[in-house]
């Protein structure tokens, strides 16, 4: 997995000493066989002396017993010699295998972490990657290693931040991006450092990505949840103060229109006095959504059937679709028992709004999608539809209370079945392209059924 380089210098160091001492050995043989033979030559002759020359001889053999002498202690330096070529050896091969447990060791550890781990050089040229890194960049196993730049377009978010690093060399931290996995949306948080070796050189750099879809989803739920601190309180304010002297008013006003309608009718002040009943029934309405969307109230929580209440909403679409050319599919999951534990009127609220929408999102006919699907122990619910899409710039506040693109309505349809899907512990999510739009809720499944 890693592009390794080991130290070239102690194998030569090496045998460079095995041939000294094999030299040293057969030197030291040499020089103990010539002692020997010149031994036996000097033990001849002094068997053949007498007088002087004896005297003479057994000097020369003190000479030869020195030279014995000599090749004994040359002996011992050879000895010496290969127990220390011994011990470096024995050092060379357990710095081996230290280096290669050392090099196990890392590559479990990488190869067992959660987070990508990719290094490349400093023109940004891969040279290593874990499992989980090829995993999340879309990387085969066995799909050679490139350059960053070389990655999918949903990654160009690695390139530029590699590209910054080289500029400024300080570490870079939590940059998020989204790709698209099997039809799901996926955060991915990147961040990168400056790789050096032990003289401090930059020789690369490390990117590290992780995958924090579902802490992404907490965070956006805990700034959602930001949003109703204190409007519940706020809520009850408003309509004991608003809706109340609304209600006064409204009464009023009905009551001065039938007074003027016997007393004498005048079309332009009974057109006036209908905006004024209309603008009121309108503020109460927001002040009603306001306090829906407001409410912190726990649900009511029962075993339901999503097969049945899907079933139940496409038998009150029917009419409605047929006379518009809209085609009812019901796919996967005509079958499926999936069970939750759930408001049956919430989740009913929610499935009836996205139908809605996708109903009003084909005014010219199309086709009407459910399906159902059991996920582990979670239940999916896709309702789909054949419109034009959602344009890219509102993608990201459709779910905000109060926007709206159509030209009735309050906008806070979407915004409510964000909140009971988020109350059931559940998601709501969407992918949108110009052939239609499909909107999946992930609710956790009842696991006593």
């Amino acid at each position: 997995m890693f592009e390794t380089t080991t130290n070239k210098n102690l194998k030569p160091l090496t045998v460079i000493l095995g041939v000294l001492s094999l030299i040293t050995l057969i030197g030291t043989a040499w020089v103990l066989s010539n002692v020997r033979r010149e031994q036996a030559i000097v033990t001849s002759l002094i068997s053949h002396l007498q007088g002087a020359d004896l005297t003479v001889a057994r000097e020369l053999s003190s000479d030869l017993s020195l030279q014995r002498s000599l090749s004994g202690l040359l002996i011992l330096n050879t000895l010496a010699a290969a127990v220390a070529f011994t011990i470096v050896l024995r050092g060379y091969f357990s710095s081996e295998r230290t280096l290669q447990d050392v090099k196990v060791l890392s590559t479990d550890i990488l190869a067992s972490m959660d987070a990508g781990v990719i290094t490349t050089d400093l023109g940004g040229r891969i040279i290593s990657i874990n499992p989980r890194g090829r995993e999340l960049v879309g990387l085969g196993l066995e799909q050679p290693l490139c350059n960053v730049n070389e990655l999918d377009r949903e990654h160009d978010l690695l390139p530029r931040i590699c590209t910054e690093l080289r500029v400024n060399t300080k570490p870079i931290r939590d940059r998020d991006y989204q790709i698209t996995r099997k039809g799901h949306r996926m955060t991915l948080r990147a961040g990168c450092t400056m790789l050096r070796n032990r003289q401090k050189e930059q020789i690369g750099m490390v990117i590290h990505v992780r995958d924090v879809t579902e802490k992404a989803l907490m965070e956006e739920r805990l700034r959602r949840m930001e949003r109703y601190v204190g409007l519940g309180s706020l809520a009850a304010g408003l309509q004991h103060e608003i809706k109340n002297p609304l209600n006064a008013l409204s009464l009023h006003i009905q009551l001065l229109g039938e007074r003027l309608q016997k007393e004498s009718y005048d079309r332009e002040m009974a057109e006036t006095m209908e905006i004024l009943n209309t603008e009121i029934r309108r503020i109460g309405n927001v002040l009603d959504g306001f306090r829906s969307y407001a409410s912190i109230h726990e649900l009511g929580r029962n075993p339901v059937n999503v097969t049945e209440l899907i079933q139940k909403l496409i038998r009150l679409l029917r009419p409605d679709t047929e006379q518009k050319q809209i085609k009812i599919e019901w796919g996967q999951g005509a079958t499926i028992k999936a069970m939750v534990l759930a408001d049956a009127a919430k989740l009913e609220q929610v499935f009836l709004n996205l139908a809605l929408n996708a109903v009003a999102a084909m005014p010219e006919g199309g086709v009407l999608g459910f399906s159902i699907v059991q996920e582990d122990e979670k239940v999916r619910i896709d309702i789909s539809d054949t419109g034009s899409g959602i344009p890219a710039e509102i993608q990201s506040q459709i779910f905000d209370p109060y926007f709206t693109t159509k030209h009735e309505g309050l906008g806070m349809g979407l915004a409510i079945c964000e909140k009971i899907v988020r109350q059931h512990d559940g998601t709501i999510e969407f992918q949108t392209s110009p052939n239609g739009t499909t909107f999946s809720i992930l609710l956790p499944a009842d696991k006593a059924s």
